[in-house]
């Protein structure tokens, strides 16, 4: 009687709260953003935690091995009589070595980014500025001879202070800063926000052994076996991943722009620290990344020198198929596993919702999301025609 009562009862009172909540939208509305507030540290944490998790995972593995042969080593001379030692490096510790490394790289490669890729991208902005002012005028008038209006794009360069923006662009290393964590470190709260999110980070860092196994305890626990292996799962799915895609996408941006800025000043092409740099952001977005950066390239070089644009684009479609072909496969490895379809979509949603972080994240969660669903439909098309030989999802015709 109790169990027949259960699901009517539940569905009563969820819809006694939808009511009281459609009828008090403001006092739900403040309430979600109170409760957001005060988990957005943990949040931001956690996402800094999964994020740094890759390269120290990969510190963790080399200074693993690299142990594992000393150790080898020494128990050979040892002999087989030798006396076994306390080892000394404990995992605790690799970790946390791990983690200052990475900190630490982090920090360096950003100042080092900032130190010799900026006086190049500022050069290149202000020359594009200067160009774009002396080439205006053949611009508009071209644009006039097609019956095309651009009162709206004179009176927009009119309101616009572009001496002002590179000025702001050009100002080194904390403006860059102020750029990147502006937003929530604008006042004394995001500047707490943020301070609380990376210690949060580097302590689950220090202790994510011991936090995973806690939680797969706690899940033993209170969770059914069917809910908990599902769980176990998702999460190793998503890990894999989302570690998959960063890792290959942070090493395919650096090795493609580096080759683009090599390229580039061999064969004296314009704006070639811009170009490489664009190049690199675009790399996290797979298949349309590379086009944007190659079209925004040529357009640079059609304004500096046009007898150069066929040049350009040859040159940069053939370090991409050289990239793609010789470089990637063997650094990198497999994709998400997503086609350019999904890829696109998933970039458009991820950018119009959080920018090029949205589109970092979008691009893999909606890679687990599809291996969950062909998982799922695998499962049930075995269930629903168990005699009949399946098609996979991934096969092309």
């Amino acid at each position: 009687m109790r169990g027949r009562l259960k699901e009517p009862a539940f569905i009563v009172a969820f819809g006694v709260v939808l009511f009281v909540s459609l009828n008090n939208l403001s006092v739900v509305a403040g309430a979600v953003g109170w409760v957001v507030r005060v988990i957005m540290p943990l949040v931001i944490g956690l996402t800094l935690a999964f994020i740094l998790n890759v390269p120290v995972s990969g510190l963790e593995r080399l200074f693993n091995r690299l142990i594992s042969f000393v150790r080898s080593k020494r128990a050979k001379k040892s002999g087989a009589g030798g006396r076994k030692r306390k080892p000394i490096i404990t995992d605790r510790f690799i970790t946390g070595a791990s983690t200052i490394i990475t900190l630490l790289a982090i920090v360096l490669v950003f100042n080092l980014v900032i130190a010799l890729a900026g006086p190049g991208i500022k050069e290149s902005l202000a020359s594009v500025y200067r160009l774009f002012q002396s080439k205006w005028p053949q611009i508009e008038a071209t644009l006039r001879s097609y019956n095309i209006d651009i009162a709206w794009v004179a009176d927009w360069f009119e309101k616009t202070d572009f001496r002002q923006l590179l000025e702001q662009l050009a100002t080194g290393t904390g403006a860059v800063f102020e750029t990147v964590l502006g937003a929530a470190a604008s006042t004394l709260s995001g500047i707490i926000t943020l301070c609380f999110a990376l210690v949060i980070a580097v302590y689950v860092l220090f202790s994510k052994k011991e936090l995973s196994r806690h939680c797969t305890l706690l899940m033993k626990a209170y969770c059914p076996k069917s809910l908990n292996d599902r769980v176990s799962h998702i999460a190793s799915l998503a890990r894999s991943i989302y570690a998959k895609f960063l890792s290959g996408q942070c090493v395919e941006a650096i090795i493609l722009g580096v080759l683009i800025f090599i390229a580039f000043t061999v064969f004296r092409l314009p704006y070639a620290a811009l170009v490489a740099v664009i190049t690199a952001v675009s790399a996290f977005i797979p298949y349309i990344g590379a086009f944007a950066a190659c079209a925004l390239g040529a357009f640079l070089t059609l304004m500096a020198d046009p007898s150069k644009v066929l040049l350009c684009i040859i040159v940069y479609q053939v370090v991409q198929f050289i990239e793609n072909q010789f470089i990637y496969p063997h650094v990198v490895g497999g994709s998400v596993g997503l086609s350019p379809l999904l890829t696109l979509v998933a970039a458009i949603v991820g950018g119009k919702l959080l920018g090029l972080v949205g589109i970092i994240f979008f691009i893999p969660l909606t890679a687990v999301i599809y291996t969950l669903i062909k998982e799922s439909a695998k499962r049930r098309l075995e269930q629903r025609y168990p005699d009949e030989p399946l098609e996979s999802f991934d096969e092309t015709r």
